[in-house]
């Protein structure tokens, strides 16, 4: 700010000028003091000049209503959502949530820095704060076959542009803890900004490690202990409530009971897709499962907006006072936070949809399988076998080992013992690692999609070869997406053309399909506990324990082994 705009707002703030606009009579929300005051916000120029008593050019009552500052996600992947970023920011503007910190680390997998580009090229003009956290993992690990690879030279060039805030999260924790030289490397880049942790399930003394090489913060934690060793190292909460990792709760209740102090806590959704965003809510959404809890409801704003900001080092956002940025959300009540209005600095939302960016025509044509046959997707077995256990609520799981049925030692896929496929989708070569899923549970049935974290190979699961191979070639003439094949039949598909991760369909229309696809699924046998398609795509990070299936085969995480 300036000496000529600090003139401008001194008046406003003292009553010598008239304020452009004014929110009259409001319940406004302070989060340094945690009170809530009848007053006014006066706003010049997308800046809040003062809270009070204020008349203005234009003024907006806002009566028996409750105005908080505008919601903040501490980390989040756009891709997830499974809409183009201009679909994904409109809607979860719609709860509330004016800025965004995002990591592009699933574009880049897909794409490299083509694929940064397109999530900073399309969110730039978005009536919304989105800043950019560089991948740290592309690929997530050494071993993977992804699209591209992303390193600490290809950084380099990103380090001027004032929306990137530091490096996304680091989730090759084997190669910070054993100090990787090109891990050190970009650790180094970024040594004087904020470095996004990715650390789940580490002993106390990796964690020390870990927060030694001076990365702040996790949003692995999903449970209040776990979440407690990390901050005795001084690293900050990031609690996620997406899709599919559900840990609100845990962490929440375990905060309440210990009468923990909130300030190294904030909220984010990680992966949510945009079915769910619509049905209940974005960070709003968090506020409302926090305050049902027991939390008191400012201390909830407050992890939503100014721990965040403060983390993050965004100085004018997170809190309604002098000065700073006039990004609000009006909302009728403090428990279940419907949003009544929406501020971006300043200026009140208006909910058309911005004229899209075009999208590069390379990032549309991004499969490229190789041949398969009933023959590629076979696995031989021995008496027992290690399995995959998903655990509803999680995107950890579990190791079995467990007898399977079988035919002359070649598994026979079964509705509790699914076959899992993954194969890779860039070269042309087919590299395909198969596995065991229990607790999917689909039946007479096949799923495949290009979302499978973090590399986006195709990955299929059923209790049947024909139908898996056909939804693998379904996908691949789709050139990316998810579908449902049943008796050698395509029940229903959503094609994700753009990077085989995101659809160009309006947000609307988007969500309806996941939710009608979602519940085809669960009509097949899927545990209807979890989330068919973002469960499917976990099964191969191989950074979340406990046991994941690559193009390689399946690898245990923790003994950094594959099993095969």
């Amino acid at each position: 700010m300036n000496s000529v705009q600090r003139k401008i707002f001194s008046a406003v703030a003292l009553g010598q000028s008239t304020a452009s606009l004014v929110l009259k009579n409001a319940k406004v929300v302070n989060v340094f003091t945690n009170e809530i005051l009848e007053a006014d916000i006066a706003i010049e120029n997308g800046v809040i000049a003062g809270v009070g008593r204020y008349s203005g050019l234009t003024e907006l009552d806002y009566s028996g209503q409750y105005i908080i500052p505008g919601l903040i996600d501490a980390h989040l992947h756009v891709e997830s959502s499974l809409v183009s970023p201009d679909n994904f920011i409109m809607s979860a503007l719609r709860c509330g949530t004016t800025t965004f910190i995002v990591d592009p680390h699933e574009s880049a997998n897909v794409s490299g820095a083509a694929g940064i580009d397109y999530i900073l090229d399309q969110t730039q003009n978005l009536p919304a704060n989105v800043y950019v956290m560089l991948p740290s993992c592309v690929p997530a690990m050494p071993f993977e076959l992804n699209g591209c690879k992303f390193d600490s030279n290809e950084m380099l060039k990103y380090r001027s542009n004032p929306r990137i805030l530091g490096l996304g999260e680091v989730m090759d924790f084997f190669s910070v803890i054993n100090n990787d030289v090109e891990m050190s490397r970009k650790l180094d880049q970024f040594a004087d900004g904020i470095i996004d942790g990715h650390a789940p399930a580490l002993t106390p003394e990796q964690i020390a490690a870990y927060a030694m090489a001076g990365i702040s913060s996790d949003h692995e934690c999903d449970t209040y202990e776990y979440a407690r060793l990390e901050r005795r190292c001084g690293m900050h909460i990031h609690i996620r409530e997406g899709s599919v990792a559900h840990n609100l709760e845990a962490i929440v209740k375990g905060m309440i009971e210990h009468g923990d102090e909130t300030d190294t806590y904030s909220f984010c959704t990680d992966d949510k897709h945009i079915d769910d965003i619509m049905r209940e809510g974005h960070i709003n959404a968090c506020l409302a499962k926090a305050v049902a809890l027991g939390l008191p409801a400012v201390k909830a704003i407050r992890m939503a907006t100014l721990n965040t900001a403060r983390h993050y080092h965004l100085k004018t956002k997170g809190a309604i006072a002098p000065g700073f940025d006039a990004d609000l959300v009006v909302v009728s009540d403090l428990e279940s936070f419907r949003v009544v209005d929406v501020f971006h600095a300043g200026k009140k939302i208006k909910w058309t949809r911005p004229a899209p960016v075009p999208c590069n025509p390379v990032l549309k044509n991004t499969v490229n399988l190789g041949a398969i046959s009933p023959e590629s997707i076979r696995l031989r077995v021995k008496e027992t076998a290690p399995i995959i256990h998903t655990i509803p609520g999680l995107i950890t799981n579990e190791l079995l080992y467990e007898p399977v049925p079988h035919i002359n030692g070649i598994f026979t896929p079964t509705q509790e013992y699914n076959k899992v496929v993954v194969m890779e989708r860039y070269s042309g070569e087919g590299k395909c690692g198969i596995g065991i899923v229990k607790g999917f549970s689909i039946k007479n049935a096949a799923i495949a999609t290009t979302v499978s974290h973090d590399s986006h190979n195709i990955i299929a699961i059923g209790d049947n070869d024909r139908d898996i191979l056909y939804a693998i070639v379904t996908i691949k003439d789709a050139h990316g997406g998810y579908v449902i094949v049943s008796g050698g039949e395509i029940i229903d598909l959503l094609p994700l053309p753009i990077m085989g991760l995101m659809s160009e369909l309006p947000y609307a229309e988007v969500s309806e399909k996941l939710r009608r696809m979602h519940e085809i699924s669960i009509g097949l046998g899927v545990n209807p506990q979890i989330d068919p398609f973002f469960a499917l795509s976990f099964f191969a990070l191989p950074v979340i324990p406990n046991v994941r299936i690559t193009p390689h085969g399946l690898y245990d995480v923790m003994g950094n082994r594959f099993l095969n």
